[in-house]
């Protein structure tokens, strides 16, 4: 189910969500199965918590991990992933489904990792349900700093 807030979002930039179906797999790996992606395209939010107790939402490709040392260079303090409670608490959404629309307590950061997909695929505030969309406008609708805090291909 979409949440209103991010339902009026995808209305005001003329968006459409597709709604997929409930998988036990990889939330990633299922995505890009059900919409036939690759699971680069697959835009994933990730909640991060600064040492300083700041929270930062990183959106990156859904084939990679973030480098916590780059993560912690760019945003000046070491970093965690936040649990379940806190992602809960500063987005309103679950791991596996955070949308990345109207945050307002932690700062955006996006990926230069997704900017090589013509679309990629955010979710829309449940696992079960994404929105095409292109890299600008996905930073355009988050005001997102574009990065570069994935690990590097070897």
């Amino acid at each position: 189910m979409i949440p209103d807030s991010v339902r009026e979002v995808l209305e005001e930039y003329k968006l459409t969500a597709l709604e997929l179906e409930p998988s036990t797999t990889r939330i990633s790996e299922a995505t890009a199965r059900q919409i036939g992606v690759s699971m680069g395209q697959v835009a994933k939010a990730i909640l991060l918590k600064a040492r300083t107790g700041r929270f930062y939402l990183a959106i990156c490709p859904g084939d990679k991990r973030i480098c916590r040392e780059k993560a912690a260079e760019t945003i000046g303090s070491a970093v965690r992933m936040a649990n379940e409670t806190e992602t809960g608490l500063v987005t309103g959404f679950k791991p596996g489904g955070i949308c990345p629309f109207g945050i307002k307590r932690a700062d955006i950061l996006i990926d230069w990792g997704l900017a090589k997909y013509a679309t990629i695929y955010p979710a829309a505030g449940s696992s079960g349900a994404v929105v095409a969309m292109s890299f600008s406008q996905l930073q355009v609708i988050t005001g997102a700093r574009v990065v570069d805090i994935i690990e590097d291909d070897d």
